[in-house]
Formats: structure tokens, sequence, C-alpha cells
């Protein structure tokens, strides 16, 4: 396990999880959602996402997060976006984040392109003189054309993800948060995007990083946190995690044989 500061990084973590656990009600469908708002369901049903999870992350690192699906990395994300809450336990970000998670989230679809850029600005708590900086770094980096003047619903979907992606690496966050965000457009953009990562890496800027590649994490992060069923398993180079991830993988391939 990774238990200490690599040696290039500042002394002060920028992210720190305290024994930090989160459980979920599933709940059987809508109206049982709604009833549970006014009468508190008896024996429901559970899913503990994340479980007595602690780790720190320091300025500048880039991390991954690997794991199954249903380890706990979105709960992990959200949680650090400020989306979602621990039950217990405690977490501090010390920074401004960017997150590529649902990438066009908050777009108004009535609104231009333009216009979105200032809407999300404002939901990112940016000033307006701050948003007019960045506009054309962020048109520029869409590709969009003549499209960013025009309603938000004539794009298609993968349009409204490039301009997503645009705002979220131009506002030169503290702390970038992707979540399988690269698969956004055609070769070509997907490779400016992992490059645009890299020129943020390269700032100092901390990133966090979850695929099901092994190959783009080994790319990007030197560090990997190997989460399953809400618990850390492995914490520390990315080659020694994902030797661990794929160790487990075989073995579960291999009882199924049986």
């Amino acid at each position: 396990m990774l238990d200490q500061k690599p040696s290039n990084q500042t002394s002060e973590p920028i992210i720190t999880f305290k024994n930090v656990s989160k459980t979920y009600i599933l709940y059987k469908n809508d109206q049982a959602r709604f009833k549970a708002l006014f009468i508190k369901p008896r024996n429901p049903k559970t899913n503990r996402a994340l479980n007595n999870v602690s780790f720190e992350i320091y300025r500048g690192e880039s991390v991954g997060i690997v794991g199954d699906n249903g380890a706990g990395k979105s709960t992990l994300l959200k949680m650090i976006t400020g989306v979602a809450f621990p039950d217990e336990g405690e977490i501090l970000v010390d920074g401004k984040v960017a997150a590529l998670l649902e990438l066009t989230a908050g777009f108004s679809l009535e609104m231009t392109g333009r216009e979105n850029i200032y809407l999300k600005g404002y939901i990112l708590g940016l000033e307006d003189d701050y948003i007019k900086e960045i506009e054309e770094n962020i048109i520029e980096f869409a590709q969009l054309g003549d499209y960013i003047d025009q309603p938000v619903r004539t794009y298609s979907s993968g349009m409204k993800m490039r301009l997503g992606f645009a705002i979220n690496v131009n506002i030169e966050p503290d702390v970038l948060v992707v979540d399988e965000a690269l698969a956004v457009g055609d070769a070509s953009f997907k490779r400016k995007c992992k490059d645009k990562i890299k020129e943020i890496m390269g700032k100092g800027t901390t990133v966090l990083y979850v695929s099901h590649s092994a190959d783009s994490v080994r790319e990007i992060c030197p560090r990997s946190i190997y989460l399953r069923k809400g618990t850390v398993i492995f914490d520390g180079p990315t080659n020694e995690t994902l030797e661990v991830y794929q160790e487990y993988k075989e073995s579960q391939k291999n009882k199924k044989k049986k």
C-alpha cells in the first residue's frame, strides 16, 4: 500500500478522505422512492457504495481510480465534486473542482452554445470578467463553428459533449475529475482531449481519472487506487495496482470455469 506522499508533490494534501462510508437505499420503483420522502421504509434493501475509505491525494498528482462496475468509483467522484455526501467520515477538498462526469449537465437547450458557456460558468461560481477571458479558448477548443451561436437543442449529443468538455478543461481548475470522458468525438478530437489533460497536468493541476482502459490509466496516472465493493484494496504505483486488479479478475474467471 502507498502510505507516503510522492517526493515531487507538495506537503499538504488537496483531497483527503477519512473513514468515509456511504450507503444507498435500493427502491423497487419511483413510486417507492417518492413514498420514502414521507414514510421511512421498513427493512429496506441497501447498497454500501463506500466502506471506510481513507486516502490522501496531493496537489499535482494524477491518480487513477480502477475497479469493476459497482465498485464505488462514481460515488467517490461525486463526493469530491460535492454532488453526494458521506454518511460517515470526513472529506476535505482544498480547491476549485472541474468534473468531466456528465458533460452536458446544466445546459439550457433553448440557449445558444455561447450563452451556455456563461450559464455553466455561473454554476461553477465564475465571475463575468473571467468567463469573458476564457470564452474564445472554449469556443476554439470545442470546434463547433457557427453552431456556437445556435440553440443547444440543435446540437448532436457529441457536440454537446464537446462543449461541456471544452468548458471544464479551460476554467483552470485545481482538481480535474475525469470519468470515461475521453470518448468525445472522432479519433483526432479524442487525441486533442488527452493532450489537453496532459497540458493541465503539466501546470500542476491534480487529476483523478476513472477508466476501464488499463493502457489509458497507465498513460495518464503514475498512481492508482483499486476499489472493490466500496473498499480500497490497493493504493500504489499504477502498474502494481493494475496487476493486483488483473489477478483478481483472473481468479474470478477461473472460479466461473469450475
